[in-house]
């Protein structure tokens, strides 16, 4: 809204975290009638909004962590191309996606084969344009690689 867009849609599973939202929005002064406030399974209400043919200029996907360790991998890349998969086929041309994850168990080279992999299955033509990482605030023990584990790509849809 910041910067000028016309309607957002937001969607969480969390109750409390849609409560911060609504206060966030009033705490800023943006118009709440540009805000769309969902809560829902957000797997389920992608592919709803695929199924409405609905599309977006922006989308931002910021999931909890499917895998917060090794052995959670499998079922985690699975889920995280299956979002972004969804994001990517609900994306306009010339759109830009935020996908994060704060997975342990996902090394950053896997997530961008996962991302990878979701938009060659969207069959959509898409380049990375930034990588993310975590900031000063949060740095890694040189005794604990492990927490080096938030990670985010800007991708943008030809």
């Amino acid at each position: 809204l910041a910067s000028g867009a016309s309607h957002v849609t937001a969607v969480d599973s969390s109750l409390e975290a849609l409560q911060i939202l609504e206060k966030n929005i009033e705490l800023n002064g943006f118009d709440q009638q540009k805000v769309e406030i969902m809560q829902d399974d957000v797997f389920k209400l992608l592919r709803k909004f695929r199924d409405q043919a609905k599309s977006f200029d922006v989308i931002i996907l910021d999931p909890p962590k499917f895998a917060p360790t090794g052995k959670h991998v499998a079922k985690a890349t699975r889920a995280y191309k299956d979002i972004n998969l969804l994001a990517f086929k609900l994306l306009n041309h010339g759109g830009t996606l935020f996908t994060f994850s704060c997975s342990g168990g996902i090394q950053a080279k896997l997530f961008q084969q996962i991302v990878s992999g979701a938009a060659l299955d969207a069959k959509v033509h898409a380049s990375i344009s930034h990588r993310m990482t975590q900031s000063a605030c949060h740095p890694v023990g040189l005794n604990f690689p492990e927490g080096d584990y938030l990670k985010g790509l800007v991708c943008h849809k030809k």
